[in-house]
C-alpha cells in the first residue's frame, strides 16, 4: 500500500508464502529458469500478481525453507535450472489441492445418483476416518456407516481422493444410478 513516498506492506503468514509457491510449481510441472542473476528466483516468483506486495527476503526464505524441508527438487543444467515438487512437495501440494475440493451443483440435477462405497482395512483407520470428513465435508449424505450418496457428479473429486489416499478399487468405489429405493429423504436433505 502506498502512502505518500513510503510503501506499506502486510505481513502474509509464512505458511501462506509457502503454499503459494508449492501451488505455483505444482500447476507449472517442471519450471526452468536461465540462471543469470542471482537473484533469478525471487524474481521470477514476485513476477506473479500474488506475491508482488511481499518483500523479496519473505519470498526467498520460504522457497529456501521448502528447498530444505525437502519439498522442492532443484537441478541445473546448460544454464538452466529446473524446479519441480518432490515426492514430499506432492503430498504436501496435494493436501492442498483436497482442502480445496468442491462439487459444482448443475442448475438442473439429472436424476442420477452417486454412491461411494468403501471397505477399509482397520490399520488404515486414520485414512478411512480422514476419507469420511471429506465426504461430509463435500455434502455428502450418509446412508450408511460406509455407504454415502451425492445427486450431482463428483468423479473427479473421488478420484483426487482415492488417489491422494492411496485407496485400491477394492476398497473404494464410485457407483452410480437412477433409483435408490425410497429416495424422498434423500431428495429433501438436497432440496431436489
Amino acid at each position: 500500500m502506498h502512502i505518500g513516498k513510503y510503501t506499506y506492506y502486510f505481513r502474509q503468514p509464512r505458511s501462506v508464502i509457502a503454499k503459494n509457491i508449492l501451488e505455483w510449481v505444482a500447476t507449472a510441472g517442471v519450471v526452468a529458469i536461465a540462471a543469470t542473476s542471482p537473484f533469478f528466483l525471487v524474481n521470477l516468483v514476485r513476477a506473479s500478481r500474488r506475491w508482488r506486495h511481499i518483500p523479496k527476503k519473505e519470498v526467498s526464505n520460504a522457497f529456501y525453507r521448502l528447498r530444505r524441508e525437502g519439498c522442492l527438487l532443484i537441478e541445473k543444467k546448460n544454464n538452466q535450472i529446473y524446479i519441480s515438487l518432490s515426492d514430499k512437495g506432492r503430498q504436501k501440494a496435494g493436501w492442498l489441492q483436497i482442502n480445496h475440493l468442491e462439487i459444482k451443483k448443475p442448475k438442473k440435477w439429472d436424476g442420477t445418483w452417486r454412491i461411494v462405497i468403501f471397505d477399509i482395512a482397520h490399520g488404515n483407520r486414520i485414512k478411512r476416518e480422514a476419507l469420511r470428513g471429506f465426504l461430509k465435508r463435500l455434502g455428502f449424505y450418509q446412508l450408511q456407516k460406509s455407504v454415502w450418496v451425492h445427486p450431482y457428479d463428483c468423479r473427479n473429486e473421488v478420484d483426487l481422493l482415492i488417489n491422494f489416499f492411496g485407496f485400491s478399487a477394492d476398497e473404494v468405489r464410485l457407483i452410480t444410478t437412477l433409483t435408490l429405493g425410497e429416495d424422498g429423504a434423500l431428495k429433501r436433505y438436497f432440496k431436489l
